[in-house]
């Protein structure tokens, strides 16, 4: 009987350790996730009448329903700047990290027949939703820029856009990182806590209020400023603000978020690879 060599082009072992990641295996299937991204960008307009509009319509709604309430109800200063560029620079960094936590939080829960029938890094999964929410923020930023125009041609209000605008990316890492982490452990926490994903919306929505969105930094002071400040968010918030439309960047709270969402991201990981070993046996 002859003997024939085989080899394997792919080993699938058992994850022994916490810290045992394999960041190349996930390299390895960057094909399947950028099915899974084009499979969450086309779920959101598919079998809709207005399409891929609908991410140009929900901010200019949301900000619109703000200038009404916050603007002209409450009668909210925004430090002399338009209501409608105040409002926008906001919602849309603010949305790409609501998106990232939503989305990203039932990894487990919503992809759980999927995982019992077929191998592949279970991470790809809440990184595919991460990537196509920046699809969204990026139109939401095409919104701003015309939005912006508007005000300028129209002799409203003068080009305040700065250098800081050179930080946009990485304030989009920072709130991807927040997003995905925070995301990842909450998913993981839902395995056991299944109400819990039920409290993430909710959660967010508050979680806004608890940053500069529809209301400036410079409204509060002593314990309730610190209170702010202490959200990663803000520093992200406020410096996106700062760029567009003026203003002095926090280069000490900038890098605070920055430590904070690289802390969480590793967490994130972390208990993510814990939990994806057994959590089939639990869902």
């Amino acid at each position: 009987m002859k003997e024939t060599n085989e080899e394997w082009t792919i080993v699938i072992k058992p994850q022994s350790g916490l810290f045992d990641i394999n960041f190349k295996e996930i390299l390895q299937y960057r094909d399947l996730l950028y099915i899974f991204t084009r499979r969450d960008l086309v779920a959101v307009y598919k079998q809709t009448i207005l399409g891929p509009l609908w991410f140009f319509i929900q901010p200019l709604f949301t900000t619109l329903v703000y200038a009404f309430v916050y603007g002209g109800i409450a009668q909210i200063k925004t430090d002399g700047k338009p209501l409608l560029l105040f409002y926008l620079t906001g919602i849309v960094l603010w949305s790409y990290f609501a998106d990232c936590l939503v989305s990203t939080s039932s990894t487990f829960t919503a992809n759980a027949s999927v995982f019992g029938k077929v191998y592949f890094p279970r991470v790809l999964l809440p990184l595919a939703k991460v990537i196509s929410s920046l699809f969204k923020t990026f139109i939401q930023l095409l919104l701003l820029i015309l939005t912006y125009a508007a005000y300028v041609i129209s002799g409203k209000y003068t080009l305040e856009v700065n250098a800081y605008i050179l930080t946009l990316p990485i304030l989009i890492i920072i709130m991807a990182n927040l997003g995905l982490g925070l995301g990842m452990i909450i998913t993981s926490l839902t395995i056991k806590y299944r109400d819990l994903q039920y409290l993430v919306a909710f959660g967010v929505q508050l979680l806004m209020f608890a940053a500069p969105i529809v209301y400036p930094l410079s409204r509060f002071h002593g314990k309730m400023l610190l209170l702010f400040k202490i959200n990663p968010v803000t520093a992200v918030i406020e410096t996106f603000r700062s760029a567009v439309l003026g203003g002095t960047v926090d280069w000490q709270m900038l890098a605070y978020s920055f430590g904070v969402s690289c802390i969480l991201l590793v967490v994130g990981f972390l208990v993510f690879n814990k939990a994806e070993k057994s959590f089939i046996d639990t869902v």
